[in-house]
C-alpha cells in the first residue's frame, strides 16, 4: 500500500477534528477511500468520514484492508506536516508508516492496535427538512448561544433558521434569514424544533476546515437526532449525528 496525498490538510484537519470526539479509531482502505464510522465514548455523537481517493495524487492499494490507531497518536504526528508537505502513508507490519516529504524526509511509524470488531452501523434517518448555510453563520451562532447556556435550540419556523439558548440570566436568539447564504426546505407546516448539546456542537463546527465551498448542510426534526455535514467535492467527506436532548431544563 502506497498512498500520496500532496495537501495534507485533508488528513490532518479530519484526524485532529475526530480525535477531539473518539480516542481510537478503526480505517477501512478501500479502493475509492478511506473511511472511518465511530460513535463517541457516551454514544453521543457519531462521526462518517471518507477521503476519497481522487484527493490523492498516487493511491495503489492491493487489498482493502482495515486498521485501527490511537487517534491521538496519529494526530500529534500529522500536526508536524506543513502545508507544502507530501503526506505519504504505508504499511509495514504492524505499523501505519507515516512520511512527511518536504525540504527534508520525516519518517513516523504509528502501531497499529486491537479494537472490538463491532461494526458501526450508520443509522436510517428520516428528516422533513434541510438548511445548507455558511460555516461562518453556524459556527458564529454556535458561539453567541455558548455565551448563555450548555445546551442549543434548533428552530426553523416561517421560513427562517432559529438558534436560541438560555441560562439561568440570559437568552440568546440568533435569526438566520431564508436567502442568499442560507437555503431552508421544510416540509412541515409547523415550526419544528430540537435541542443539542453545545459542547459536541462546539467541536463538530470544527468540519467547517474541509468545506472548500464553505458550505454547511444541516437536518433535525423534533426530539430526534441531527444531522451535521461537510464536504469538499471529489476530496472529502465529513458528516455528524448527535443525539438530541430531551430531558426539561
Amino acid at each position: 500500500m502506497k498512498l500520496t496525498l500532496a495537501e495534507p490538510k485533508y488528513l490532518k484537519d479530519s484526524i485532529s477534528l475526530i480525535s477531539d470526539l473518539v480516542n481510537e479509531g478503526r480505517f477501512k482502505i478501500t479502493k475509492n477511500s478511506i473511511e472511518l464510522i465511530a460513535m463517541d465514548p457516551a454514544n453521543v455523537a457519531m462521526i462518517i468520514f471518507k477521503l476519497l481517493s481522487s484527493a490523492f495524487v498516487e493511491y495503489d492499494i492491493d487489498k482493502e484492508v482495515e486498521i485501527s490507531v490511537n487517534l491521538s497518536n496519529m494526530k500529534q504526528i500529522l500536526r508536524r506536516a506543513k502545508s507544502n508537505d507530501t503526506l505519504i502513508l504505508e504499511l509495514e507490519e504492524n505499523k501505519l508508516i507515516i512520511k512527511l516529504r518536504g525540504n527534508t524526509i520525516r519518517t513516523f511509524k504509528l502501531p497499529l492496535i486491537e479494537m472490538e470488531s463491532n461494526e458501526q452501523k450508520i443509522p436510517e434517518l428520516n428528516f422533513p427538512l434541510f438548511v445548507e448555510t455558511s460555516n461562518i453563520l453556524l459556527g458564529d451562532a454556535i458561539e453567541d448561544a455558548d455565551v448563555v447556556g450548555e445546551s442549543v435550540n434548533f428552530i426553523v419556523e416561517n421560513g427562517d433558521f432559529i438558534v436560541s439558548s438560555t441560562g439561568d440570566l440570559s437568552d440568546a436568539k440568533i435569526v438566520i434569514k431564508n436567502g442568499d447564504e442560507t437555503s431552508i426546505k421544510c416540509e412541515s407546516k409547523d415550526p419544528i424544533r430540537a435541542k443539542y448539546s453545545i459542547e459536541y456542537l462546539k467541536k463538530m463546527v470544527g468540519g467547517a476546515k474541509l468545506s472548500e465551498e464553505g458550505r454547511v448542510r444541516l437536518q433535525f426534526n423534533k426530539d430526534y437526532p441531527l444531522k451535521l455535514e461537510y464536504k469538499t467535492m471529489d476530496k472529502v467527506q465529513m458528516s455528524f449525528i448527535l443525539a438530541p436532548r430531551v430531558e426539561n431544563d
